[in-house]
């Protein structure tokens, strides 16, 4: 038979009574000398940390990559290095706009955040379940975002904002298809695809660097709810996909997706006859096919939501050696918003937690801050360079090709061509009959009670996608589409 253990207080001091205050006398007024009274309290009123501005609502499991190709032309990246080499990682699934109360199963892009745990570092891939986004520049991010939101006055979401920004960013409409079609609401997690979405890089032993675009195809098939089957588990079994993903992994079914790249030379991307940096667009899959290089699977659950999944921080400034950024304006600007996010939700020190801890060892000259744990680097120097030889040096080998830049700064419009329409105009055509009749009846019914100048507006890039398109929305709208 097992010991009880005794409890204590947080500084570790046993606790003698857990059910009663102290008083003066049996009917009097609590004391503020109960330090475990006012230490109980206090922790309370903390425990909830400000949630996600976006991507707030989520899951999360522990997993295995494992490659399957040797890529070490393309990567000198150490997890790469040979074929059936195993890298932990974990994965954080999520909806964008909703709240951390919102239901799963909204209309809504899933986040895919990725975290390997290399023993060179952690390396993270933030994407979503589509290989698109709705903007190109940071800067517009903040505005896009509002609009998922709610309302400053009454506090409520609104049809009328999220339409008005998409009538006048006509860049948004390839996601806003995705969103709008059978596969804008995932049955689960498990079920669907990821995508890093961006443009990254590989760079291999010799510095050549190449542009890559991660898919991660889903191994238990692609499944979609209904919109109805949606509402009515919104209001059922709000947590669905978080249950789904749980229980499965309790079970035993881990779910599997194989992990894939798309290649691009330097000398493809130069000449490449659109952006390959524009996240609003994907690359040809004829053009740059898909090379499987390995699986990954999730076969761990969380031992505790909040230490493990509401605490994960995943940024795209995590990088190890031979992987790397890309001039994706959007990426760059995530470069910094993502850290930043964390430093001021979770604090200065986020990358001490467990879940975020790298498994390689961490020597650097960062110090103090809120939660810096062990011994905060002890009584070594804590500036460089300096002049003692077991310190952390910088290496210069693991230092970047250097990335050939051009032209005058300046505020240049993103919106430097007009293709808003072909990618999405294809993705319609791809659709057989059923599921263009299902994505032209989700668009119309989620315009309902908008203006009719944002939907004359948006009408207009429906129609110049595809005429099919354009004409079928404004007939559900009932809208004389000249």
């Amino acid at each position: 038979m097992s010991q009880t253990k005794t409890l204590t207080t947080a500084s570790g001091a046993p606790v003698a009574d857990n059910q009663n205050s102290r008083s003066a006398g049996p009917r009097g007024p609590l004391l503020l000398d109960d330090f475990h009274l006012i230490e109980k309290l206090a922790h309370f009123n903390r425990e909830n940390i400000p949630e996600r501005r976006v991507h707030a609502k989520g899951s999360g499991a522990y997993g295995t990559f494992t490659v399957s190709r040797d890529i070490t032309e393309y990567t000198s990246a150490k997890l790469f290095e040979a074929i059936g080499k195993k890298t932990p990682t974990f994965l954080r699934f999520s909806t964008v706009g909703g709240e951390r109360g919102s239901a799963d199963t909204e209309r809504d892009p899933r986040g895919f955040a990725l975290k390997f745990y290399t023993e060179e570092g952690n390396w993270d891939i933030v994407g979503n379940n589509t290989p698109v986004f709705f903007i190109r520049d940071p800067l517009k991010f903040p505005d896009f975002i509002h609009t998922q939101k709610r309302l400053p006055q009454s506090n409520l979401k609104s049809a009328q904002m999220m339409w008005d920004f998409w009538s006048h960013s006509p860049e948004a409409l390839h996601q806003v298809t995705i969103l709008f079609s059978d596969r804008g609401i995932p049955d689960g997690y498990r079920h669907m695809h990821g995508f890093g979405s961006h443009t990254y890089s590989l760079i291999n032993a010799k510095g050549e660097r190449h542009w890559v675009k991660w898919h991660y195809k889903t191994k238990q098939g692609i499944k979609n709810l209904a919109p109805a089957d949606a509402a009515r588990l919104a209001g059922t079994d709000p947590d669905y996909a978080q249950r789904d993903l749980f229980n499965a992994i309790e079970r035993g079914e881990f779910p599997k997706w194989s992990v894939c790249i798309q290649v691009m030379t330097e000398a493809q991307a130069a000449a490449h006859y659109e952006n390959p940096f524009d996240v609003t667009k994907t690359w040809s899959q004829k053009e740059f096919p898909l090379i499987e290089v390995g699986e990954l699977e999730l076969n761990l659950n969380p031992l505790n939501y909040f230490a493990e999944v509401e605490q994960a921080a995943f940024g795209p400034s995590n990088m190890v050696p031979g992987v790397g950024l890309s001039p994706d304006r959007m990426l760059q600007g995530r470069v910094f918003a993502y850290a930043d996010a964390h430093r001021y939700r979770v604090g200065t020190n986020h990358q001490q937690l467990p879940v975020n801890a790298p498994l390689s060892p961490v020597n650097s000259y960062q110090r103090d801050g809120s939660m810096a744990f062990g011994t905060n680097g002890g009584a070594a120097p804590n500036y460089e360079p300096n002049s003692y030889g077991d310190a952390p040096k910088q290496a210069p080998r693991y230092a970047e090709p250097a990335l050939a830049l051009s032209g005058a700064a300046d505020r240049y419009d993103h919106r430097e061509d007009t293709d808003y329409y072909s990618h999405a105009g294809a993705l319609f055509r791809l659709m057989n009959d059923e599921q263009k009749a299902l994505l032209i009846n989700n668009i119309a019914g989620a315009m309902a009670g908008v203006t009719a100048d944002v939907v004359d507006r948006q009408l207009q890039h429906f129609y110049k996608a595809d005429p099919a398109y354009g004409e079928g929305i404004a007939k559900a709208l009932g809208v004389s589409l000249k």
